[in-house]
């Protein structure tokens, strides 16, 4: 969750041109709260048998991540002074938010990799219940990151707007690169 991605960028975005973050944080946490859940109710196990789902699964999200950084390359986040956000913009905004996580890859892949490594099978709480309490904890840890990354940039990049340009695309250029070396990694597998 500290290193640069999708979410960071859309957080970035939504301190740069929205009166409030709230909704496209929410959204991103909804995100993985919805990981967390799918990897809870078995998706581990399901990838563990079936490995060609998660190559399915992460060329998607690294499809996506591809177009996300095209876009935050072609219209890259500066900042809009005195605009409002139009009313009803808040939903629209936090589903974003929640596609923009949900289809990350690198939450997927953190969550099947590392969340099953934390659990004990022998554990009095079921696999699934522990899997839910470390998607929590890494849910809190998200909050307080993209918090943290939209208010800078609102209060730091706000002030130089050529700075933002330059932090959008080179955040659209990192998505891109990302999502490219995800793809052929599939592709050589």
């Amino acid at each position: 969750m500290v290193t640069p991605g999708s979410d960071w960028a859309y957080a970035i975005a939504a301190g740069l041109r929205h009166r409030t973050v709230l909704p496209a944080i929410g959204g991103l946490l909804a995100g993985h709260l919805t990981a967390t859940a799918v990897v809870a109710a078995g998706m581990a196990a399901l990838v563990a048998r079936e490995p060609v789902l998660l190559t399915v699964l992460t060329a998607i999200g690294a499809v996506y991540l591809v177009w996300l950084g095209i876009g935050t390359i072609t219209h890259p986040s500066s900042p809009q002074a005195g605009t409002e956000q139009p009313s009803g913009s808040w939903v629209r905004h936090a589903v974003r938010g929640a596609a923009v996580s949900g289809l990350n890859p690198k939450l997927f892949l953190l969550f099947l990799a590392l969340l099953p490594q934390f659990t004990d099978p022998d554990a009095d709480w079921p696999l699934a219940i522990q899997i839910v309490a470390l998607g929590l904890v890494h849910v809190a840890s998200c909050a307080v990151i993209y918090l943290c990354v939209a208010s800078g940039a609102r209060f730091v990049l706000r002030a130089r707007p050529g700075a933002a340009r330059i932090v959008s695309r080179v955040s659209g250029g990192a998505m891109i690169v990302i999502g490219v070396a995800l793809l052929v990694e599939q592709l050589i597998r």
